[in-house]
Parts: structure tokens; C-alpha cells; sequence
């Protein structure tokens, strides 16, 4: 082996070797073969790499530990996040579809009534409503919804500071027969942040930041795999374009408008509101 390039990448895939864990030394030993690789295509310049490496330094830079994960949204717009997700929850037929988690999480959000209105910023009144089921039709009782949205000015809270932080967020629960009730506002199309080292990166590829409106959900239930998905709002202008690649078909709902009735009194919507109805169908711990 004469050329000193394959002499470089053979000798830190040597070094490589003795690495106790199987699953680190497989997971290095790929990485450096592939990374070298792509320097072997592309042939850098040296400016160039280190234009890289003072990327992914800002990148690091900008993350707060909290609610700004600018790796999290590097990963989701590069499309990997998506990527890990298909390999990880590959679902046998009728487990309803996963999506990215985001990088806008917030843990600890407050255990929430059925129907219980999780909105303190103003928008359309809206009522998310349906059942947790098994793969089988079955219903799962008290299993854990925990959700996440912006508000309408596209911003989640925690990241927007003028918000509680407790704003569109919570933790509801399904009854014995599964079913749940959200009020919450309807949600809107919004840019994910562009004042770091991701917005640049998308403005210099040409691509918009947009993701279109969308509720997060995270659902646990003993005996079952979580669940880590969105709800969609069918119609919006982001749905084939999501700045993310994070939209699933079945993951898009009708938000249909109604005048104020009595399924909207039950929860204390008195005014027109937006109803949209979805089951979620969770598979069983292997």
C-alpha cells in the first residue's frame, strides 16, 4: 500500500482495533471509513475544513442544554434524524407511524385533565380528541399523552420567553375505554431557527425553514413501545416541503370547523372551534 492516503486511513483503522466494546470498535471503524471516504470525493481544501470544523463549533456553541439543541435541528434538516427513525421503529401493519422528536422538548410539563385547556396565549379554539388503542382494536386505559405545540406566533414556549412555560404543554391520560380529550388552539405552520449555524446552512443550499402545523405527541403505556409522533393539519402549505422531511400521510388530520355545539360545551369551548379527531395505535414491547 504505496499511497500515503490509504496508508493514513488503514493505520487509524488499525488503531481502531483494539477498542474493548464490539459494538464502539464496529461503529468507529465505519465512521472513519466513511469520513475518509468523503474527504477522498470532495478534497477539501484546508480553509474549507476548517470552515467545517468552525461550523459544527458554532453549533455546539448556540445549544443552551435545555430548549435550543441546534445538533438536534442539524440532524432533522439533513434528514438523519428521519433516517434513524425508520431504521429504529419499523412497524408491523396498523402501529400508527412515528416522526421526529424536535428539539423543543421540555420534560416535567404538568399532568392535565381530559379536555383541560393546555392554551394561555390566544388562537382558534380547538379540540383534539380520539382513542389509544392496542395493534389488536383494544383499548389502553390511562396511558400517558404527553404534548407539545407552538403558539400562534410560531414560537414554543421556552424559546419564546414571553410565554409560561407551561404554555401548550402537558400530560394527559386516556380513560378506561382509551379515549382523550386536548383543547389547545389550532396549530400553525412555523420556521424552525435561522439565526444559527443550521439557518445558514439552509440559506446556503437555497431551502426554505419551514415546517408545516403540527401537535407533538409522545405516548407511553406499560406493556407498549412509546410512541414519539405528530399530528398534522391536512391542507397546509409546508406539507410536501417540511423543512424536517418529519411528514407521515397517516399522520394528517382534518381540523374541521364547527359552531359552538355540545361536544365542544363538554370541554368548555362556548365559541366556534376546530375539531380533529385521531386514533393512535401503539404496539406491544417486544
Amino acid at each position: 500500500m504505496s499511497n500515503p492516503e490509504d496508508r493514513i486511513t488503514a493505520a487509524v483503522l488499525e488503531r481502531m482495533q483494539s477498542t474493548p466494546d464490539p459494538r464502539l470498535r464496529r461503529i468507529m471503524q465505519s465512521l472513519i471509513t466513511h469520513l475518509h471516504a468523503f474527504v477522498r470525493d470532495v478534497e477539501p481544501t484546508e480553509q474549507e475544513w476548517f470552515t467545517a470544523i468552525r461550523f459544527l463549533t458554532e453549533t455546539g456553541q448556540i445549544c443552551d442544554g435545555k430548549v435550543r439543541q441546534e445538533f438536534i435541528l442539524l440532524s432533522d434538516t439533513l434528514g438523519v434524524s428521519m433516517l434513524v427513525d425508520a431504521i429504529n421503529h419499523r412497524k408491523s401493519a396498523g402501529g400508527t407511524e412515528s416522526t421526529v422528536f424536535g428539539p423543543f422538548y421540555i420534560a416535567g410539563m404538568p399532568e392535565r385533565a381530559t379536555g383541560e385547556d393546555m392554551a394561555v396565549t390566544p388562537g382558534d379554539a380547538a379540540l383534539i380528541h380520539g382513542r389509544v388503542l392496542g395493534a389488536g382494536g383494544a383499548p389502553i386505559a390511562n396511558a400517558t399523552l404527553d404534548v407539545w405545540q407552538t403558539a400562534t406566533n410560531g414560537m414554543y414556549s421556552g424559546q419564546d420567553k414571553a410565554q409560561p412555560e407551561t404554555n401548550l404543554r402537558g400530560k394527559y391520560h386516556s380513560d378506561a375505554q382509551g379515549a382523550y380529550a386536548i383543547r389547545t388552539v389550532v396549530p400553525v405552520s412555523y420556521p424552525i431557527p435561522t439565526d444559527g449555524p443550521v439557518g445558514k446552512l439552509l440559506a446556503a443550499t437555497g431551502r426554505h425553514p419551514n415546517r408545516p402545523a403540527h401537535v407533538h405527541f409522545m405516548i407511553s403505556a406499560p406493556g407498549y413501545q412509546t410512541l414519539v409522533t405528530h399530528v398534522f393539519r391536512s391542507g397546509d402549505i409546508y406539507l410536501d416541503s417540511d423543512a424536517v422531511f418529519g411528514v407521515k400521510q397517516s399522520l394528517v388530520v382534518d381540523f374541521e370547523k364547527h359552531a359552538a355545539d355540545v361536544l365542544g360545551r363538554r370541554y368548555g369551548i362556548e365559541t366556534p372551534y376546530y375539531e380533529a379527531r385521531y386514533d393512535f395505535v401503539l404496539e406491544r414491547t417486544p
